[in-house]
């Protein structure tokens, strides 16, 4: 048997799998750590606790497979985040993450010494936004100083577990595209840009295709997580490119609606198209010259999260005394209330918000709150929320001429029959489900693969590997309520936006 791994570095936890040539999960663990929210808006991480995670998952697999049946491993793992190394590979701090929103007025001078938005775009296919590597890079050197001056290199989060499995410096052109520092046409480093920037070029590090091999296991991690040395190391994707790998997200027509902490579609593209507002991310693909369309949600499954363990403490008992995952309550009440929730609605922005809006401000909030509510109603808008705040990212993908034939969800939301079905009656198209969930670990295994040999590209090893298993299709009434719905949602964010923005400021003070 011929075997190969996935690692996903995560937000709430790292993830590990190992499957058989013909796509078969052999066995998988997961380790979680913590998030750190030092300050409001503020979001970080201790790499050492990826380290960690990362050794004790691919141990735990070590245990349950042969481990000299491993041929590749691939890697992915959550996108933009910054590790900075001095020059003995020692980390200088926590990490900022995709999420952080710290970085306005390092995003403005961006704009600004490009030569303004629309120019920027031109230069890397993308807005300056908070979430991005290359605005925490200068609010390193904007605000500490003296750790900016001992950066020697700045690395992905997965890249830094590259560096600790394989002692090498190289990242992705999927991962890289998601800094704002990469030409994103011509799959390479802007150098340009990073002089305009005063951010120094040999701080990024060599960024390979998706498949392509860029390091063996040392014999160090060998020693620490059960497996030979000399196994291949690929470089694999960020979590949504990998993602999409793992959905068969690689031909035109297939959008994949990942519904996890965040919630991204993604569509795969033959070459580059971008949106001139930048509501949209265009990055490149982790298929080789390929590249893809993103629209990002904040906080999806986070959203949920988020209401389960503050308003639902009732379902957590219930399900930690029934033996039941207590979002399985929270979805059957949210069933039993009509679309729309008796003119409840949840605005989903507990993080901020990329697609559509660029707005680091953006926070959450329910709207139309009567004494008719119930939790139910509560529940339901939530469901709702998020959906429409993938929608938007859909009505913008139509609008730049995708096509949304089928979604393919994923992710911890998309095991929710209820949700799935709110989802394709939002979207207004078939939500459909494959054979394997396991997200982008499961796509960075495929990538193992193909650098393994074991298939001659990422399209054939999709082919032989995903297959439909079950699919929900809209509704025609329920169709038509969202419709009703979806402007009321959009407008209440444009009245609320003032006051965000306005309160922002007061915590600040």
């Amino acid at each position: 048997m011929r075997i190969v791994i996935g690692l996903d570095v995560g937000t709430s936890g790292t993830k590990a799998i190992a499957m058989d040539t013909g796509g078969k999960l052999l066995a998988s663990a997961l380790v979680e750590y913590p998030m750190l929210n030092p300050k409001p808006n503020w979001a970080e991480q201790d790499p050492a606790e990826w380290v960690k995670a990362s050794y004790e998952a691919l141990s735990r697999l070590a245990s349950e497979v042969d481990p000299a049946a491993v041929k590749g491993i691939g890697l992915t793992g959550q996108m933009h985040g910054s590790v900075f190394l001095d020059k003995d590979d020692k980390v200088l701090r926590n990490a900022l993450l995709w999420c952080d929103q710290r970085t306005v007025a390092q995003c403005e001078y961006i704009h600004e010494k490009a030569g303004g938005e629309e120019k920027l775009i031109e230069m890397v296919s993308n807005p300056a936004l908070t979430g991005f590597t290359a605005p925490k890079i200068l609010w390193l050197r904007d605000n500490e100083p003296e750790l900016y001056d001992r950066v020697k290199k700045v690395l992905l989060p997965k890249d830094y577990i590259r560096l600790m499995l394989t002692g090498e410096y190289a990242t992705d052109v999927a991962d890289a595209s998601g800094t704002l520092l990469f030409d994103v046409k011509n799959r390479c480093w802007h150098t340009e840009l990073m002089s305009l920037l005063g951010i120094d070029t040999d701080f990024m590090p060599t960024a390979f295709e998706g498949p392509e091999v860029t390091g063996t296991l040392s014999a160090d991690a060998a020693a620490k997580t059960g497996l030979p040395a000399g196994i291949p190391v690929v470089a694999g994707g960020g979590d949504q490119a990998a993602n999409g790998v793992g959905c068969g997200i690689v031909r035109k027509g297939i959008v994949s609606a990942s519904l996890g902490t965040s919630g991204v579609v993604f569509a795969h593209a033959d070459e580059v198209s971008t949106d001139p507002e930048g509501r949209c991310h265009t990055f490149c693909h982790s298929v080789p010259g390929a590249w893809h369309t993103m629209g990002v949600v904040m906080s999806a499954g986070g959203s949920l999260r988020w209401y389960r363990d503050t308003l639902c403490q009732e379902e957590i008992a219930r399900g930690a005394l029934e033996g039941k995952d207590p979002y399985e309550y929270i979805t059957a009440g949210a069933a039993k209330i009509p679309v729309g929730a008796d003119g409840l609605q949840f605005l989903p922005y507990l993080t901020g918000e990329r697609t559509p809006h660029k707005d680091p401000y953006a926070k959450g909030a329910f709207i139309g709150l009567s004494l008719l509510h119930t939790k139910n109603h509560m529940s339901r808008a939530v469901l709702e929320g998020v959906s429409y705040g993938m929608r938007d990212s859909v009505e913008l993908m139509r609008g730049m001429g995708v096509d949304v034939n089928e979604v393919r969800c994923s992710g911890g939301g998309a095991r929710s029959t209820v949700w799935r079905q709110i989802m394709a009656d939002a979207c207004d198209a078939p939500m459909v489900r494959i054979n394997v969930d396991e997200g982008p670990a499961y796509g960075a295994a495929i990538l193992a693969s193909v650098a393994a040999g074991l298939y001659s590209d990422v399209g054939e090893a999709c082919d032989a590997i995903i297959n439909e298993v079950d699919r929900l299709n809209p509704v025609a009434e329920q169709v038509a309520e969202h419709d009703r719905w979806f402007p009321e949602y959009q407008q209440a964010y444009q009245a609320l936006a003032p006051a965000f923005k306005r309160m922002a400021g007061k915590l600040e003070d």
